[in-house]
Parts: C-alpha cells; structure tokens; sequence
C-alpha cells in the first residue's frame, strides 16, 4: 500500500488569494528589512531573536516598570529630590493650603516653612502621591476622594498640625525647625574600649 492518496484532492483557491499571499510575503520582507536596519541587523534568523535582543528586551520592561511609579521622596538623591520637592511645594501651596488649612492656632499648626521639616516633606508627600491616584475616576472610581479625605488627608493633617506634630515649636511668626531634634545620647559604640 502506497501513503500517497490515488488522486490529488481539487483545490478551488481564488487566484487573488495567491497575489494576496505573495504580496504579504513582499511586506514581511520588507519590514523585516526595516526592522534590521534600524536595529543595526544581526545574524538570527528571521523570526529568531538573539539572546542579547532577549535580554535587552527583559532590561527595557525592567526599567519600565521600575519608574511605573513615583518612588518616594526622602528615597531621591539630588536633582531628582529637589524636582519632586518642587513639585510637592506646587501641590501644597496650590491645592492644599488654600483648600484645606485654615488660619493657625494652638491645636491646629501650621508652618509656612514646611518644606524644611523632613517629616513634613515625607508625609505630604504620601499624601500627594494617594491625592494623584484617588482623585483619577479612570482609575478608582467615584469614591477616590472620599478614600483620600478619610485614608490619607485627615489622618496627615492630625499628625502635622496636632500639638506634638513637626510644627510644635512653630508659631505665626516664628519658624523652628530643630525642636524636635532628640539630644545627642552617647552611644557605646563611640566610647573607647579600655
């Protein structure tokens, strides 16, 4: 018995099927031309990617995703940290203290120095990172400021503004920005072994 069938199976296929064929052959050819000339071409073959195409590849969405979100700020060095701290002082002094601080009083403080009190800088900062996710609608819906008044505002302020907050030693008219520095305490590790 043969493995070959004892007729040729009739193929009604369109001509223009065949020029459709080809001309999508023409197409690949060139891209795929395109494609290596803007590369700088290699010698994989076509529809191969090389290893090094591969880990360049992998290194690129690396990258990608690690800048997907805004790191936190006390974490930048310089210039990076004075671009965001720019950016923070926009968002405060625009949205934040017109909209949501009232005039200063002993329970409720205020430094109109902020940006000089470190654990100010980082809670604003969360602040104003949950601020640009939660008040998007494409990206939290319609409860997004509820959550951000109720998760992340109130809670910020309280800590900030309360009597034991970075603007404790802070008053209308008179900045201190190192009351809540801890006195220096001796450290065994800096006394000489004897």
């Amino acid at each position: 018995m043969s493995d070959e069938p004892d007729e040729a199976p009739e193929l009604n296929v369109p001509v223009g099927m065949f020029e459709d064929i080809e001309d999508l052959k023409a197409q690949l050819a060139q891209l795929t031309t395109l494609v290596k000339t803007l590369t700088g071409g290699d010698d994989a073959g076509q529809g191969e990617a090389s290893a090094d195409d591969e880990a360049a590849a992998d290194e690129e969405a690396e990258e990608e995703d690690e800048w997907q979100y805004p790191p936190f700020i006390l974490l930048l060095d310089p210039p990076a940290y004075d671009d965001e701290l720019r950016a923070l002082i926009e968002w405060v002094e625009g949205v934040l203290v017109p909209g949501y601080l009232a005039e200063p009083s002993a329970d409720a403080r205020w430094c109109h120095l902020w940006f000089e009190h470190t654990v100010a800088i980082a809670r604003l900062h969360a602040v104003w990172l949950a601020w640009q996710e939660l008040t998007d609608p494409a990206s939290c819906g319609y409860t997004g400021p509820s959550t951000w008044h109720r998760d992340h505002l109130d809670p910020a302020l309280r800590e900030l503004r309360g009597s034991t907050g970075p603007f404790a030693g802070c008053t209308k008219g008179e900045h201190q920005i190192d009351h809540r520095m801890p006195a220096l305490v001796p450290s065994a590790w800096s006394l000489e072994q004897g």
